[in-house]
């Protein structure tokens, strides 16, 4: 019967994680407080691009606010076009770009990363509430598709 050679693993008196670890914490909880500072909930929401909380969207106005700033690049009933993107199409369903996406693309703009259309430059004057109408204008349209 042969037997094996088992060396015996040393372990050393304190684990290199733990003294990591330990440096770490000593690093970090001096400073947390001061990180864990929350934004004021009004300047957040402008940074996010979004309307006022108590703001009802309509998409029969979004589908007249889409045709004067949204159709020369997404296409009739945001089909799509040689410009631009269908907004129309299971890429842009509400679980995979959510609605805040639509926000964000108008105020920042967006870069190519489904589509080869290039990038999408910000919309300037665009409000919240309009980006907002835009946006269920668009779900809408999703829906009658069947895109949900």
């Amino acid at each position: 019967m042969k037997t094996r050679n088992r060396r015996k693993r040393r372990s050393p008196s304190t684990p290199v994680w733990r003294r990591a670890g330990r440096f770490l914490m000593a690093a970090v909880l001096p400073v947390l407080p001061a990180a864990c500072e929350w934004p004021d909930p009004e300047q957040a929401r402008k940074n996010l691009h979004l309307p006022a909380p108590d703001f009802v969207a309509d998409a029969a106005r979004g589908e007249a606010l889409y045709r004067a700033r949204c159709i020369g690049c997404h296409g009739e009933a945001a089909r799509g076009s040689r410009q631009g993107p269908p907004l129309v199409h299971k890429t842009y369903r509400p679980d995979h770009h959510p609605d805040i996406a639509f926000h964000l693309a108008v105020k920042d703009g967006v870069r190519q990363h489904h589509w080869r259309f290039g990038d999408m430059p910000p919309v300037e004057g665009v409000t919240p509430e309009e980006a907002g109408h835009i946006t269920a204008y668009v779900r809408r349209e999703q829906r009658r598709a069947g895109i949900r």
